[in-house]
């Protein structure tokens, strides 16, 4: 991720999302909230006794609740996938991004930036291959409402890749592997579309 490059942009156009580096902030926000919508819908999976799974609700870390329902594929495979809609309700995570120096830890700053989900309820697709040591691929698509350090309605159209893993002590369960997920696409905003590709 080119974070100086990032912290430049926010402070050159004001929080408008008006060029790449501005585009990719918009989703770097939400990189959390895209493992915790899957997170959720293990959780309606594994209280379903059907493929429709009840709404799992969570808060985010800052402020706001994050809804997320929809289908997740039953049966015993190890192969998954999950139809999701996520709903972001005055949501904010904390998010660190280096203002200078990529190899100062120290030189971390917060990003601020608040989500609102608008109609229709974006959706997150997932495909999970060789649960839980294997591969995850998918989709994010919706818009919303920044507010904070980026301002103005942002429309997302990701493609997700990532390896995952068994979580430690919790058999059978699953997680991102840290540093192996690619997030590419764009994100339209009233100042035109812009590409994203951030690894994380």
């Amino acid at each position: 991720m080119r974070a100086p490059l990032l912290m430049l942009a926010l402070a050159a156009c004001g929080g408008n999302i008006s060029d790449e580096d501005a585009a990719e902030l918009a989703y770097v926000g939400l990189d959390d909230a895209v493992e915790r919508a899957m997170n959720l819908g293990f959780d309606g999976f594994n209280a379903a006794d059907s493929a429709n799974i009840d709404d799992q609700v969570d808060d985010g870390e800052i402020s706001g609740t994050m809804t997320v329902g929809g289908q997740v594929d039953q049966g015993a495979s190890d192969n998954k996938g999950m139809r999701l809609t996520v709903v972001l309700v005055d949501y904010a995570d904390v998010v660190l991004i280096d203002e200078r120096d990529p190899d100062d830890e120290e030189d971390d700053r917060e990003l601020e930036v608040t989500y609102d989900s608008l109609d229709p309820a974006p959706e997150l697709d997932l495909s999970l291959r060789d649960i839980p040591d294997g591969t995850l691929t998918g989709s994010f698509v919706g818009s919303f409402e920044l507010t904070g350090d980026l301002e103005g309605d942002v429309a997302l159209d990701l493609e997700i890749s990532a390896n995952i893993e068994e979580i430690p002590d919790q058999a059978g369960k699953t997680r991102r592997v840290a540093g192996s997920t690619r997030v590419t696409g764009t994100a339209e905003s009233a100042w035109g579309t812009f590409d994203v590709d951030v690894t994380r």
